[in-house]
């Protein structure tokens, strides 16, 4: 062999070597542990246990804030109590609670009927912003499959941070309605962005007229919510109330079923998958007949499929460390 071809032969010895430690460095990365959320858990359901919680998760709220709640049709049974939306509300300087309008007919499809059903249940203590009574925005989704942008109340980009304050509970069509749902149906628009993310298609809304979209509509759902966490960044944070858990959203109002489970307590986390998922788990430690009703509502929607889809798309993690706060 001569010089040159010894030469040759060192050379690609070296490639190869350089390549296969590359590849491992690859592998490595890839089997690497992801980053473990934190979700934060009190049994205090109360206003002040939503504040310890609240303060564990709050560090980037910053400028104006926005506290993005359901607001619930006229007298609902389940909503949120008013002391603690209040105390929330009031411990957080320049904030504001945020609603958008409903996409099916009722008593908040219109903003005039919406501010009359906010004075009905109480809502009376601090500005409320209904985000798209001057109209809408469109916000990207990075990477989404089904939509490159959703329509958004316009009144979200006049907000620094937003907090997602949730009464979690079961949902007529998503299964459950956790964080996810509520800035994903909740912060889309009422004439627009809700009908995309319900695969209405513009079909007149009479009724009960949503399709059975099962993981479908997880996954508008999924790609809408990140739209709004797009928009905020690090600036987002969550809090989901497991309290007066009925199968049915607090849009079902008066008509709602009555919980069958027992309240557990209040969650927070940056993450807003690990926060949808520790609830789900949490049901899930309910003796059989207090958790049976909801669990079926969740698994006939294929609502889990929320928490899959969102990994999949880079929302968050399934993967948590629940830290219990006294």
């Amino acid at each position: 062999m001569t010089k040159i071809h010894y030469m040759i032969a060192a050379l690609a010895l070296v490639c190869c070597s350089y390549v296969g430690a590359a590849d491992e460095a690859a592998v490595s990365a890839a089997q690497s542990p992801q980053p473990i959320a934190k979700v934060y858990f009190t049994r205090d359901l109360s206003p002040e246990g939503l504040l310890k919680v609240y303060n564990k998760v709050n560090a980037d709220i910053t400028g104006k804030v926005a506290i993005k709640w359901h607001s619930g049709e006229p007298k609902g049974p389940n909503i949120l109590p008013i002391p603690m939306v209040k105390a929330l509300q009031s411990s957080i300087p320049n904030s504001t609670l945020v609603e958008t309008n409903t996409l099916y007919p009722g008593e908040r499809d219109t903003t005039e009927k919406h501010r009359a059903t906010l004075k009905v249940n109480g809502w009376t203590f601090c500005p409320v912003d209904i985000m798209d009574e001057n109209g809408t925005t469109l916000l990207p989704i990075k990477g989404g499959k089904h939509f490159k942008e959703m329509s958004m109340g316009k009144n979200i980009l006049n907000y620094d941070s937003m907090v997602v304050l949730t009464h979690f509970k079961g949902h007529a069509h998503g299964g459950f309605g956790g964080s996810i749902k509520n800035i994903a149906i909740g912060c889309a628009d009422g004439k627009i962005g809700k009908d995309w993310v319900h695969g209405l298609h513009g079909k007149k809304v009479e009724g009960n007229p949503y399709p059975a979209m099962k993981a479908h509509l997880m996954e508008h759902m999924v790609e809408s919510a990140m739209a709004t966490v797009g928009r905020f960044g690090k600036h987002i944070t969550f809090l989901n109330v497991m309290r007066n858990m009925s199968v049915d959203c607090d849009c079902a109002g008066t008509s709602a079923e009555r919980p069958t489970a027992r309240d557990i307590g209040i969650l927070a986390s940056t993450d807003i998958v690990a926060i949808d998922q520790a609830c789900l788990d949490l049901l899930d430690k309910l003796p059989a007949d207090e958790k049976r009703d909801l669990q079926e509502r969740i698994s006939s929607r294929e609502g889990e499929h929320q928490l899959e889809y969102g990994e999949q798309m880079g929302l968050g993690s399934r993967k948590y460390e629940l830290i219990e706060v006294k």
